[in-house]
């Protein structure tokens, strides 16, 4: 999806938002941006999966491969979920965002703005880290399944995933970007037809619905505001599991080459029906609706 929207010179990029492994590339994105320009922000993308599908350690895929905050918490069985887990598990993140983000770069005003979530584990509240404030840290903390890792702590606070308030936030994005259009980019799917039987299934399907339900709060403030106080506000939204068939399926940690190539050409493809929508600008034909999947 990224990478389209990055070849459309028309479409300017004010403001990011995301939670998760879409927290890691909001940072991606932004330090390209503000490094290179869209050139630099596409193939900063592309050589950091890249990587991570070729080189990243067993520990790193489990942090990154959730589609939602505990997706990885029976696929790898009791002991994960037992404390008998290493503290610095998450160093091999550490490292590889290391190599491709420059954290000083984000303050640039070159930078997008950037609204990243964790979720304050003292009081369950989200907590929004802007470009300022965003630090490796920061992008662990937004990322840290409490299934499977130690919380990451930030100035005496501890947090886990951020997709349990945000997932991504949207109210702060429509409050403090200028722009007129928002484009939801939804992988969690929300759709299953299966009823599950097994502990594993049951799991996801959880994860998948306790995901969905801090997004859909925020899609109806959203919705709310449109009527009452921001009518211009043009709010898409593009679900992956209406391109990847099954998706609901499919388990979160599967970072497989295969697997990966399918969700990279599927929203290429997803991006590209957009665009051709005319969805987006001042030229927009029609104004699509918040629970309107752009694909069905």
């Amino acid at each position: 999806m990224l990478e389209r929207l990055l070849e459309q010179p028309d479409i300017e990029i004010d403001t990011i938002s995301g939670a998760s492994a879409g927290a890691i590339n909001a940072l991606l994105l932004a330090c390209g941006l503000a490094e290179g320009g869209r050139e630099a922000a596409r193939a900063r993308l592309n050589r950091f999966w890249i990587r991570l599908m070729h080189e990243a350690s067993f520990r790193s895929l489990m942090l990154v491969g959730g589609f939602s905050p505990a997706g990885s918490s029976v696929a790898f069985g009791p002991t994960l979920r037992s404390g008998q887990f290493d503290p610095f598990d998450l160093d091999p993140l550490r490292q590889a965002l290391s190599r491709d983000i420059n954290f000083a770069t984000l303050r640039d005003a070159r930078a997008p703005k950037l609204l990243i979530a964790a979720t304050r584990i003292r009081d369950g509240q989200q907590q929004i880290f802007r470009n300022d404030a965003i630090t490796a840290d920061v992008a662990l903390a937004s990322t840290c399944p409490p299934l499977v890792h130690c919380a990451v702590e930030i100035e005496g606070e501890a947090y886990w995933d951020g997709g349990f308030g945000g997932n991504p936030p949207l109210v702060k994005l429509a409050q403090e970007s200028t722009a007129a259009d928002v484009l939801l980019v939804q992988v969690t799917p929300a759709r299953d037809s299966y009823v599950p039987i097994t502990l594993a299934a049951i799991d996801r399907r959880l994860d998948q619905i306790a995901a969905n339900a801090a997004l859909n709060a925020e899609i109806a403030a959203i919705e709310w505001a449109r009527s009452h106080a921001a009518p211009s506000l043009r709010l898409s939204r593009i679900a992956a599991e209406d391109s990847v068939d099954g998706l609901a399926q499919r388990s979160s940690t599967d970072l497989g080459r295969g697997f990966i190539r399918l969700l990279h050409r599927s929203g290429r493809e997803a991006a590209e029906r957009w665009l051709g929508q005319g969805a987006v600008g001042p030229e927009a034909r029609r104004t699509l609706r918040a629970d309107e999947p752009v694909l069905a």
